[in-house]
Formats: C-alpha cells, sequence, structure tokens
C-alpha cells in the first residue's frame, strides 16, 4: 500500500478520536518494514504541524469538504507536510497524493492537484501569512496556547518550540548489571554514538535513534527507553532494600522497573494499574527486566479494593494528567485535550491522592509526579493537599535541574533535552 495512503488513514483514525499509540502500530501492519519509518514520519510530522497545516488548508479549499470525504482532506494534510517540509521533490508529492486519492475518491483528483499545485505556486506567501496567526506559530491549540503564555511569559515561546519538535532518544541503564560507563563503551563498539547526562547516573541520550531491540543486552533487562525527566522518579523517591513499595498507577511500568533497579531488586513491590489492557504491557516489561512485582488491576483510588492493610514506607504517585509536558512524544494530545478536561483530571488525581496517602506509614515518603506543565495539576494540586491534611509535609527537592515553585518541581519541555514533568516529595508525620 502506498505509504501517504496509509498515513492518511492513520491520521484520519486519530483525529475521530482514536489514539496514536493505538492506531499507528495498527496501521503499519498494512505497510511493508521498509515503508513503516516513512509512514511514522508522516502521520508525527501531520501531528506535529497540524495548526500550520489547517491554517494553510483553509486559504486552499474554498469550502469544507463533507464529513465522508475526510480522506481526501487528510491526503492534502499530509501532503503538504511534505511540501512544506521540502525533503521531497515537489512533483513527487503531488504525484503521490492524486495516485493516493484515486484509489478513494477518483472525482478528487482534479482537487487534490489543483491545491498542491496551488500551495506550490503561492509557498512563499502562504507561508508568511502563517507568521499573523499565533496557534500556525506556536503550533499549540488556542486554549494551551493561552494558558502555557499566562503561565509562563518569559518562557512560552521556547516551551511552544520544545513541544513541537522531534524528541531524542534517550536510554535507562540498568546499573544493578551493567555500570553507564561500560555500557557507553559497547554502544561506541557498534558505532552507536550517546552522551550521558550531567547528575542522572542513569542515563544516555543517543545521537540518533536505534531499534531497541537490537541495542546490546535489552533482551536482558541491561537498557530500557525512558526520558531523563522520568528517570527522576526513582532517585527522588529513594527506596531502600528491603522496603514495602507502591506504584499506584504503573503502566506501563518503566518507573516501576526503575525502582527496582535501583534497589537491586530487593522491594516489596506492588504495581497497581487500573487498565487490563495496559497492565499487559508492565507485565511484559517487568518479565523482560527479571524482577518480581505484585502486579493489581485496580483503581488505585478504590484502596478498599486493593489494599492489605500493610502500610507502605515508599510510594510513586504518577497520576493521569493532562500530559501538556509530552506532546513532543504524543502530538496526538494537542487533538484530543481540552480545556474541560483539566477540572476533571485534577479532581481525579486529589482523589488518588487521597486514597494512596492512607497506605503510606507514618515516615514513610510519597513521590507525586505529572507529565504535566500546567499548575493546577501540579503545585496547587499538592498545595491544597497539604493544606488539608496536617499529618503531610513537604520535602524540599535539592536539585540543578527544573524550577522551584510554591510546592515541587517543575521541569519545562526543553530543559536539557528532557520532557516537561513535576514532581512534589512528600512525607506523613
Amino acid at each position: 500500500m502506498r505509504p501517504r495512503l496509509t498515513a492518511a488513514r492513520i491520521l484520519q483514525q486519530v483525529l475521530a478520536g482514536g489514539s496514536l499509540s493505538r492506531a499507528l502500530p495498527q496501521g503499519l501492519l498494512d505497510c511493508d518494514g521498509a515503508l513503516q519509518s516513512t509512514v511514522q514520519a508522516l502521520v508525527y510530522g501531520s501531528l506535529r504541524y497540524f495548526e500550520r497545516i489547517e491554517y494553510i488548508l483553509q486559504k486552499l479549499l474554498h469550502k469544507p469538504l463533507k464529513k465522508r470525504d475526510q480522506i481526501v482532506v487528510n491526503i492534502l494534510r499530509i501532503a503538504l507536510f511534505e511540501l512544506m517540509e521540502a525533503v521531497t521533490p515537489d512533483y513527487a508529492v503531488v504525484d503521490g497524493a492524486v495516485k493516493s486519492v484515486a484509489s478513494e475518491r477518483a472525482w478528487a483528483r482534479g482537487l487534490v492537484n489543483a491545491v498542491l499545485r496551488r500551495f506550490i505556486r503561492e509557498r512563499s506567501m502562504l507561508l508568511a501569512l502563517v507568521n499573523s496567526n499565533p496557534v500556525a506559530v506556536a503550533l499549540l491549540p488556542d486554549w494551551l496556547l493561552q494558558r502555557v503564555q499566562s503561565i509562563y511569559p518569559q518562557h512560552w515561546e521556547s516551551i511552544s518550540t520544545a513541544l513541537n519538535q522531534v524528541p531524542p532518544m534517550t536510554l535507562r541503564i540498568n546499573t544493578d548489571r551493567i555500570s553507564t560507563q561500560d555500557y557507553l563503551q559497547r554502544l561506541y563498539a557498534m558505532d552507536i554514538g550517546a552522551t550521558s547526562i550531567p547528575g542522572l547516573a542513569s542515563a544516555l541520550v543517543l545521537v540518533s535513534p536505534q531499534d531497541v531491540t537490537q541495542l546490546p543486552g535489552f533482551a536482558e533487562g541491561w537498557v530500557s527507553v525512558q526520558d531523563a525527566a522520568a528517570q527522576y522518579a526513582a532517585f527522588l523517591l529513594a527506596a531502600r532494600r528491603g522496603d514495602r513499595v507502591l506504584d499506584a498507577c504503573a503502566a506501563p511500568g518503566g518507573k516501576t522497573v526503575h525502582l527496582l533497579e535501583s534497589a537491586g531488586g530487593d522491594l516489596k513491590m506492588m504495581a497497581v494499574e487500573s487498565s487490563t489492557r495496559r497492565s499487559k504491557r508492565l507485565r511484559e516489561n517487568l518479565q523482560r527486566s527479571g524482577y518480581k512485582a505484585e502486579v493489581k488491576i485496580a483503581d488505585a483510588s478504590k484502596s478498599d479494593d486493593w489494599w492489605d492493610g500493610q502500610p507502605f514506607d515508599r510510594i510513586l504517585l504518577d497520576v493521569p494528567c493532562s500530559a501538556s509536558g509530552v506532546i513532543r512524544r504524543h502530538p496526538d494530545i494537542k487533538r484530543h485535550r481540552r480545556p474541560e478536561d483539566v477540572p476533571v483530571l485534577v479532581a481525579q488525581q486529589a482523589q488518588l491522592l487521597e486514597s494512596v496517602w492512607q497506605t503510606l506509614k507514618p515516615g514513610g515518603t510519597l513521590l507525586y509526579a505529572t507529565c504535566s506543565i500546567l499548575p493546577e495539576e501540579n503545585s496547587d494540586q499538592i498545595g491544597a493537599f497539604l493544606m488539608e491534611h496536617i499529618d503531610a509535609h513537604e520535602l524540599p527537592i535539592s536539585a540543578c535541574w527544573g524550577s522551584n515553585h510554591a510546592q515541587g518541581k517543575q521541569i519545562i519541555p526543553g530543559e536539557n533535552g528532557m520532557d516537561g514533568f513535576y514532581y512534589a516529595v512528600l512525607t506523613k508525620q
């Protein structure tokens, strides 16, 4: 199947409400292995540049197409992304788009040809017009752009840029089994370039992405893919050997495994996950790591359903959130997230905090984490919790990364090449 048509069909599923993490693997099944990376690049690029593509498309189409003809619109979106990137020759993009639409809506061949050729003729003028539209420049939905500008008046431009860049491939080395330096030498022996991150002993950033399954020791659990910002969780929670530890929203299991790695596997680890589908990935990651954890399929906010009454020494609470700090990895977030979702998430986070706090032993530590950059999910959430719980005390995070807030520490997207992340450390008195 033609890669442009496959990409357009995947894009259509995402814009109809589907998850990119599900739609892309399923769509790639119809594509030869050699073309899969092309399809992936087209889908991700079209989603990253969606606001700009949409602004230009509105200038090129005299009237919107009918809902049943959205495949035509998505073929145009894919092609416009290619033309703006200017990697593929213009004639090849136009020819490929016309051939793609011929099998779906033969009547639209002339329309697609005319729209794309008009863009080529008027490219300079149309791209100049983009600069007059803040949403098209920032590549963020209007509501989120306004929020970022309000919260981060000095940094909103760099944040919007970082949120739409291709992220680096960052590895987490299992230092329980091999030192980061030794692993770096193994990469060099395979002509794979990588750099370390000062102050984060487990992390290496690859110069160029690799097939993770071909990395040395992947099957044996020596290495995993995890952004540097997410790797701070295990260090901040600082679980000790023999501790009883809870990962309350555990899937896909990267942090669960990292906690086990940090203690040589010597933890009484419980991983709670509400989604049966996502728990499959959690179990797979645990199996590859070789470490053990008790996995429970349950809603962590309803502790009566899963807790046995034995308190935990350490709790990681990486709550469901807007994911506004990881848009560069999941550009479909821009299409799915709505401003009205945030209060619902805030209420869910508060309920989770309340529930798992009851399972923490006196003197124990809870690490609250999100991949959000919105204060209502982060510092405001923790501030409200501290006001309501006299037995809760915040511990300062002494680190050279992130910025201090009234409560907790915020990593903004792009800081040292990292995703946006928030952490707060609480202890029970």
